[in-house]
């Protein structure tokens, strides 16, 4: 399984031979991004919590998630390339700023936003 760096100059390269970097300004790809998110909502649309468990359960649903989970990926690893991110030490960073608002003994449990623990 390839590595995010992998899968990123993967997809640049699937990108440039077509010619579609002048396309992707950061706002173009953040609102492709945004459209790719809907598409992976649009699959919620209408079920209730019982018809999403059942749905895991079905190939079909299972291959349509996979799609857009991957579009979502493909836009993020391509805002990311263009920006000079690293997703992994980002993600990483973001987990430990996350440890410090949400300490265990105040969130254990809890959905509140840290603003709002005490």
């Amino acid at each position: 399984m390839p590595d995010l760096q992998s899968l990123s100059q993967l997809l640049v390269e699937f990108r440039d031979k077509r010619d579609w970097k002048q396309f992707h300004s950061l706002k173009n790809l953040i609102i492709s991004l945004h459209l790719e998110t809907g598409e992976l909502l649009e699959l919620m649309q209408w079920k209730t919590d019982q018809d999403v468990i059942a749905l895991q359960a079905d190939p079909g649903f299972q291959r349509d998630l996979a799609g857009e989970c991957a579009d979502v990926l493909h836009y993020l690893l391509l805002i990311a390339e263009q920006n000079g991110i690293d997703l992994i030490a980002a993600a990483e960073e973001k987990i430990r700023i996350n440890e410090k608002r949400y300490p265990v003994s105040l969130a254990y449990g809890s959905a509140k936003k840290y603003t709002s623990l005490d």
